[in-house]
């Protein structure tokens, strides 16, 4: 029995007429020339990387070694690829059992071999929980954020901006730029929160610092903290530059373990999909204990569309980007914010503003290439290119969301505590 070409196996997945072209290490191809996509197969690694862990993380390795590449890609930007790939979507099949043994035997007959995975990956789950790292306990935590976010703060700055806040920004239209829109976001939070000068805010998971420069410029005293060491050091720099240590701390220190209380605000954006749903329960009765009677919450977080959906990332994002990162729906959330004791007065969907600020990190990631490149390598810039890209398509296609929700936490005599209308302007 003859052995499979390439082009032959990619016939037992898509359908003739699917609006694709393949060309393969081979020499074999698939589909027109013409078609309005183009990937190439460089090598016999691709395959035995989608032999090995069929689907998105077969895929992905492939990808970010550059196994798979397209002559209409760009890696910094790969957004407009999605789209054509997407419409390739309904011509997929499933081969027969005899079908896929046939080309199984095919990728047998040049050798068993179980490529490397790209060396930026990191562990799976089970190899994790095996050296002791357990979801989302002080330790796993910590180690995960690591790394997430040690990776080069510098490499953060070329697509993040000058603001160096990596959640949703807010916009007044699809043209405001990416610093007016953190602007907004920075404002709009504070402005929620109702905080004056000399009040105090702790900002949970404040990343490199841009909260607490933006509060402390509004005189309030604020306190973040964040369990990377990187963001630690960019941010106590950043504090020091703006003159701002009277007003502005930032610490290394898990949000369990800071001893102050009282405050008069706390804000949390981009912290929970970290957390864990079973441990939403006792994130925010922490929080309730750290604020003041009266005191105001404001949660900001990515979440599922519905209840329906899973909580754990899947494979690619659990390995390449947040190890245990689990997200919920709304709906789930604010039972769990209400049964700790607060009130919910205001729940905002930011889905649109997200897909927005996501575009604006691919842009400034493609306009920056080279020198990401240099810092992190061709597999790492490509790997944030495609997780962006990604999480803007999916937050576009409504797939996923992004919830604001400000709560306040009773006083003595109620929540009685808040004017009858919305306080804080339009941003």
């Amino acid at each position: 029995m003859a052995a499979m070409s390439v082009g032959q196996m990619v016939e037992l997945f898509v359908e003739p007429g699917a609006p694709i072209y393949v060309k393969a290490f081979d020499g074999s191809t698939y589909g027109s020339e013409d078609a309005p996509v183009t990937l190439v197969i460089r090598n016999s690694r691709a395959i035995y990387y989608l032999v090995n862990a069929p689907g998105e993380l077969g895929l992905a390795r492939a990808y970010l070694q550059g196994d798979i590449d397209s002559p209409q890609l760009d890696p910094g930007d790969p957004y407009a690829l999605f789209g054509k790939l997407v419409d390739v979507k309904p011509y997929l099949r499933t081969p027969n059992p005899a079908q896929l043994a046939k080309a199984l035997a095919s990728v047998a007959s040049h050798g068993i071999r179980r490529p490397e995975p790209p060396a930026i990956e990191g562990p799976g789950r089970m190899r994790r929980m095996s050296e002791g790292l357990l979801p989302h306990t002080r330790k796993g935590d910590a180690a995960t954020v690591s790394y997430h976010y040690d990776q080069s703060n510098d490499f953060y700055a070329l697509f993040l901006g000058p603001s160096m806040t990596y959640t949703c920004a807010v916009f007044d239209s699809p043209d405001t730029s990416l610093e007016a829109a953190q602007k907004a976001k920075l404002d709009l939070v504070l402005d929620k929160l109702a905080l004056k000068p000399g009040d105090r805010l702790l900002d949970i998971g404040c990343g490199w610092g841009s909260m607490a420069i933006e509060a402390a410029k509004r005189g309030i005293h604020t306190l973040g903290v964040t369990l990377s060491e990187e963001q630690v050091e960019w941010a106590q720099r950043w504090i020091r530059q703006e003159g701002l240590e009277d007003l502005a701390e930032v610490r290394l220190m898990d949000y369990r373990d800071v001893p102050e209380g009282d405050f008069d605000g706390i804000c949390s954006l981009g912290m929970m999909e970290h957390v864990g749903y079973k441990h939403y329960p006792a994130y925010f009765q922490e929080i309730y204990n750290k604020l003041k009677p009266g005191a105001m919450l404001l949660n900001h977080q990515i979440t599922r569309c519905n209840s329906h959906q899973g909580k754990k990332a899947g494979e690619f994002i659990d390995r390449y980007i947040f190890p245990d990162g689990e997200l919920s729906s709304p709906a789930e959330i604010e039972m769990t914010i209400q049964d700790t004791g607060f009130e919910v007065i205001n729940q905002e969907n930011l889905r649109q503003h997200y897909a927005l600020t996501l575009h604006r990190w691919n842009e400034n990631l493609s306009a920056h290439w080279n020198q990401a490149t240099a810092m992190v390598g061709e597999p790492k810039a490509r790997l944030w290119g495609l997780y962006m890209a990604g999480c803007a398509y999916n937050f576009e296609h409504n797939n996923i969301q992004i919830h604001q929700f400000l709560c306040v936490k009773p006083d003595r005599t109620g929540t009685d505590v808040y004017p009858l209308r919305p306080w804080w302007p339009r941003h």
